[in-house]
């Protein structure tokens, strides 16, 4: 009975092996984006930050004036603003001293009028947080890792602060 004859050996690499280091690569590629390489101003990701760290600022300026406004608030209010503080710091720490500077002037330069009644004002301040948290769900998704996983967190806070700003007045 005669022998089958012997497999034949292929020289080189082996389709699944190219095929999954194509595939290694290409993540690898993606997961490395490294800051942009030209000199026409901040990156992407450093302008989101920036954007982020001024909304952040500009929510803080309107705890600032809610409170000023309605002191009686402030057993109530105070715990927020200060997770808005702590939000505001982390959008800050990788932005670029540019970018910092460019979003502390533009937070100082606008200010929101304060209702006279403090349902009002607790209202509005919840809006705020609900449409920011909105728009940093949105955000993150074009963002890229770390800072999207910052959005997120800071999104989730921000729909619980409209939630504990909504339920508490009732």
């Amino acid at each position: 009975m005669p022998y089958p004859p012997p497999p034949r050996t292929r020289s080189g690499p082996r389709r699944r092996s190219l095929l999954a280091s194509a595939a290694g690569a290409a993540l690898l590629v993606g997961c490395s984006a490294g800051p942009d390489s030209g000199d026409d101003g901040p990156s992407a990701a450093a302008r989101a930050r920036a954007r982020a760290a001024r909304d952040s600022h500009g929510l803080l300026q309107r705890y600032d004036a809610v409170l000023a406004a309605h002191p009686g608030l402030a057993d109530r209010l105070r715990p927020l603003r200060a997770q808005v503080a702590a939000h505001a710091a982390a959008f800050e720490e990788g932005a670029t001293d540019a970018a910092t500077a460019t979003v502390t002037a533009t937070a100082r330069a606008s200010a929101t009028p304060v209702p006279a009644a403090e349902k009002d004002a607790v209202a509005g301040l919840a809006a705020a947080e609900r449409a920011l948290a909105d728009q940093r769900a949105e955000d993150l998704l074009k963002a890229p890792g770390e800072l999207a996983r910052l959005l997120a967190s800071v999104a989730a806070a921000g729909a619980a602060h409209a939630y504990l700003l909504t339920e508490g007045a009732r």
